[in-house]
Formats: structure tokens, sequence, C-alpha cells
């Protein structure tokens, strides 16, 4: 287990980092400074939450949400690693990878030249998680709260011979009202739709909701907008090493039948994911890395005052 004195003594910066315990046990790492607060699990390396000073959550969590050891948590940033969604060919292994219930640990923490607050994890490896990966990679992923909230990934291939994995990170955004936002950002893009067997689509304008909504938009790069006329802002979510964006919400039915969600809960969320999936998958080559960061940040919607 880990130790809470330890890591206060060893990576706390006072009034900026701290570290808590959970009722279920769950060690959370909670950042703050002048820009807002963040609050980071140490299972699944996720982050939970994000609030810039004097607004409302950019980062959304459901409220049925389970913070118990090895359960997936519903909501913030999940890292989706080494594969997304069902496993390609073993459907017993777990969905989106290993890191979303492994254990992380904190390697660093500090305050930025700029000013931004740091933390820095990587993935603790277990005889179980080797056994669904056997290969010698490292994973880190880095937190930065500053204006924007940023996000970064690192894979590093140690072994001799190349390997291809998928990733995401699976952000999910308070929104006023999923029916009234829009996407913008993806024009012209193809993408598969999973909710209509896979099939190859494309794009026409902004993306906007009115029902269960899961896509892979192929071979983009492009910042995505959500626009929100309920909450009335902008939430910009722009990106590096991702060639793939992932749009989700499972709509009524659906989200009735996912007990850590709830059934009226899937209007005040959209997930807008950085990833590599599909044909974007990444190969590391021996002894190199890859790095996927995404970047978020909150704009006046056009029109509106700020």
């Amino acid at each position: 287990m880990t130790n809470i004195s330890i890591l206060k003594q060893r990576y706390g910066i006072p009034g900026q980092v701290d570290f808590t315990v959970g009722p279920d046990g769950l060690v959370m790492a909670e950042l703050a400074n002048r820009h807002g607060a963040a609050t980071v699990s140490l299972q699944g390396g996720q982050l939970l939450s994000w609030t810039p000073h004097g607004g409302r959550p950019v980062i959304w969590l459901s409220p049925a949400a389970v913070l118990a050891p090895g359960k997936a948590i519903r909501g913030g940033v999940p890292v989706c690693w080494l594969w997304f969604g069902p496993h390609p060919a073993q459907s017993g292994r777990p969905a989106h990878g290993i890191a979303r219930t492994s254990p992380w640990a904190v390697s660093a923490a500090r305050i930025t030249e700029s000013g931004e607050t740091h933390l820095a994890l990587r993935l603790e490896w277990s005889d179980a998680t080797r056994v669904l990966w056997p290969y010698s990679t490292e994973f880190e992923i880095g937190i930065s709260l500053g204006a924007a909230l940023s996000i970064e990934l690192v894979t590093r291939n140690i072994g001799e011979k190349p390997v291809t994995l998928a990733e995401a990170l699976h952000a999910y955004f308070q929104v006023g009202d999923i029916r009234r936002i829009a996407v913008q950002g993806l024009d012209a893009c193809q993408y598969l739709d999973k909710v209509d067997g896979g099939n190859r689509k494309r794009q026409d304008g902004a993306v906007g909701f009115s029902g269960e909504t899961d896509r892979i938009y192929l071979d983009t790069e492009a910042d995505c907008l959500i626009d929100d006329p309920d909450l009335q802002r902008r939430i910009r979510i722009s990106k590096r090493g991702s060639r793939s964006t992932v749009v989700w919400n499972p709509w009524r039915e659906k989200a009735a039948g996912m007990g850590d969600l709830g059934e009226e809960a899937y209007r005040n969320m959209v997930c807008v994911e950085s990833a590599n999936a599909a044909d974007n998958v990444v190969t590391v080559a021996a002894g190199a890395e890859h790095r996927l960061a995404a970047i978020y940040k909150l704009e006046a919607l056009p029109g509106v005052k700020p």
C-alpha cells in the first residue's frame, strides 16, 4: 500500500501538491495553483477532475462512479493503453488495456518555469500485467495544471523488437446538455461508425448529438472544439502524436444499463478522445519512444461576452 506520509514528504509542495486517501483506499494527488485545481487517481494514472479558478468543472466524473481498488473509474480521463476497446484477439482480456486499473507510482512533482504544477507518474508492472503484455516497455504520464490542463503519455520500447499498440486519452467533458452542443474540427474526416457496425463514413460539418454516438475519426491531427451554449463556453482540445479522435456518448438506453453511469447522466457529458486506434495504431521501434499529448483549454464561445 502506498505510504501517504512518504508521498507527502518526497513530493508534496505546500499549497500546490498534496496526497489523500479516499474511503475505499484509493490514493489521490491533489493539484492546485492560481489557475485552478485538479485531482489525479494513482490507480490508473487517471485525471478525475479539473476546475479552472472561479469557473465550472471542465472534466466530468460520473455521479455513480465506483472509486475502489481494481475497478475502472467512469469519467475523468481514463488512460487506454496497449489496445483500444475490446482486445483484438482475446475477448476475456480487460477492455482498453491494462493501464486504467493498474497502480502508478509518483516519479516527480515540480513547479515549471512557466508556473505550472506538474505531476509525473510511471506504471507499476506486476506478474498479472506482464502476462497480458510480455514486452519490454515503460509507460509514463505527465499532467500539468496551468491556464490549460495538459496530459502527455510516453511509451518507451526498451526491448529488441518493435511493438505495435493502440492508445487513447478517453476524456469525459462536462457539458450543459448533450443535445445542444456541437463538436467542431472534424468536418470532411472519415470515421468508423461503431453504432452502425463499423461502417466507414464521412463527416459533414460539426458533430451534433441526437442518439448514441460512437465514432473513430481517422487520420486527423486537428484541434476539436466543444461549443456549449448552455454553459456559454468553448473547450479546445489540442493534441500531439495522435492521428485519431474518438467521439462518444452512450445516450439514454445504453446509459441506463451501465451501473456506474445511470439513465440521465449521459446528458451532461461527451467524450472527445485523443487517440491512435484502428487504422492509426502506433509501432514503436526498438530503443525508441512515442509521445501522445492532449491540451485542454477554455475559450469564450463566439458571440458570448466573457
